[in-house]
């Protein structure tokens, strides 16, 4: 009675917007989200796979899980760890996450 029923309106501006200006804010964000998100993960990556491609038997590395150890054995897939003396652990390359500077594992 009071409030008059509410009518559907197009907006002051006229129509319903340009479609060319939304197919250029879908075409941006787009862009930004490459550089923002995708593209730093596709240089980690990279820089991931030529630090496994570049271990070398002596290297001291972190593994995943924190695992540290030296390299002893390098295989195709496989990688094989001292841990500790007389102790040696087999881990996927890929598993590697960062080789140490020579000399951080001194009970080796």
């Amino acid at each position: 009675m009071f409030i008059s029923p509410a009518h559907a309106q197009a907006p002051a501006g006229g129509g319903g917007g340009d479609p060319m200006s939304l197919t250029i804010m879908m075409v941006l964000m787009f862009v930004v989200l490459w550089f923002v998100m995708v593209r730093p993960q596709m240089k980690r990556a990279k820089e991931h796979k030529a630090l496994v491609e570049a271990l070398q038997k002596g290297d001291e590395v972190v593994a995943a899980g924190g695992v540290v150890g030296r390299v002893t054995k390098i295989a195709d897939a496989y990688v094989t760890l001292e841990i500790a003396e007389s102790t040696e652990i087999v881990v996927q390359r890929g598993a590697v996450q960062t080789v140490l500077p020579k000399g951080t594992i001194k009970s080796l």
